[in-house]
Order: C-alpha cells, then structure tokens, then sequence
C-alpha cells in the first residue's frame, strides 16, 4: 500500500490502520473464529434479528457481487481481524446506519487449508 498515492481510494487510512495494527500470523495459526480475506461471514443484525452472508474480498475480485465485500471499503477494511460475537456499525445503502454482529465464519481460507489465495 506504501505505493499507492494517498488518494487512490477512499477508506485507505482506515485500511493502513487497520494493517498498521494488525498482529501477523502463520496461517495454520490463525484462529477459525477471525475473519481473513476471502473469508465468507454471516451477519445478523442486531435490531431485527436478520441475517445476511458477505465475503471479503480484494478489490479485483468483487465484481459487483453484492455478496462480496471489497477490502478498500470502509466497512471492508473494519471487518479484517474481527471475530465470531464482535459487532460493527454498517452503513445502509439509503443512509443510515444499521448494527451487525458477526455470527459466524462459514468460510476462511486457512482453517479449509486454502493457502493457495
């Protein structure tokens, strides 16, 4: 990321900071419970009960899928090294603001043995 020019996409900073702090791992030690790129997670949210699945992904692999979640988003960058329980604010698409919590990890690449992304 040190390449990119400061303005080359919105939410940079928060996704520095969020590499910035990040503890780096082996892959057979990463946790099954955090969310990893290319990680599939189900979200319920907190005021409804509802649930949706989205996975993370980099920027070339979203597609416009609205499953997919690129990791230059906002929201995207906030989710990489969350876990199972923890809860993040989400934007609604008409604005807004909507609370989710991380129910599950149905996917993530390492604790499948997928070290080949």
């Amino acid at each position: 990321m040190a390449s990119l020019p400061e303005d080359s996409f919105p939410g940079r900073a928060a996704l520095q900071a969020e590499l910035d702090r990040a503890e780096v791992v082996e892959p057979h030690e990463m946790p099954a419970d955090v969310v990893t790129m290319n990680s599939t997670v189900r979200f319920v949210m907190e005021s409804t009960g509802e649930s949706f699945e989205m996975t993370l992904v980099y920027p070339r692999d979203s597609t416009g899928d609205p499953n997919r979640i690129s990791i230059v988003a906002p929201v995207g960058s906030a989710l990489l090294g969350l876990s199972v329980g923890e809860s993040i604010e989400w934007p609604r698409p008409g604005g807004g603001i909507i609370r989710v919590r991380i129910d599950e990890i149905l996917y993530q690449p390492e604790s499948a043995g997928d070290l080949h992304r």
